[in-house]
């Protein structure tokens, strides 16, 4: 299947000067660029539906220890 995308001349020159700065012509780049949001997707699916598999199972975490989380996680 083959899909054909416009973009506007400002958008090319930057996906163009992109590219190139990567090493890449600008149509590997936007392919690069679309595997690596797909597979972000299907992450973020799999692990929404992960955490609804796990509320249904009656393991929830406490408030607090979330808010701790969170606090972890920005002090890396």
């Amino acid at each position: 299947m083959n899909v054909a995308v416009s973009f506007s001349p400002d958008i090319e020159t930057r996906l163009q000067q992109v590219a190139l700065a990567n090493g890449k012509d600008a149509e590997q780049l936007v392919k690069d660029t679309v595997v690596k949001m797909l597979e972000n997707q299907a992450r973020f699916v799999a692990g929404v539906e992960e955490g609804i598999a796990a509320a249904d199972r009656g393991e929830l975490i406490d408030y607090d220890d979330v808010v701790k989380r969170i606090q972890r996680q920005f002090e890396r």
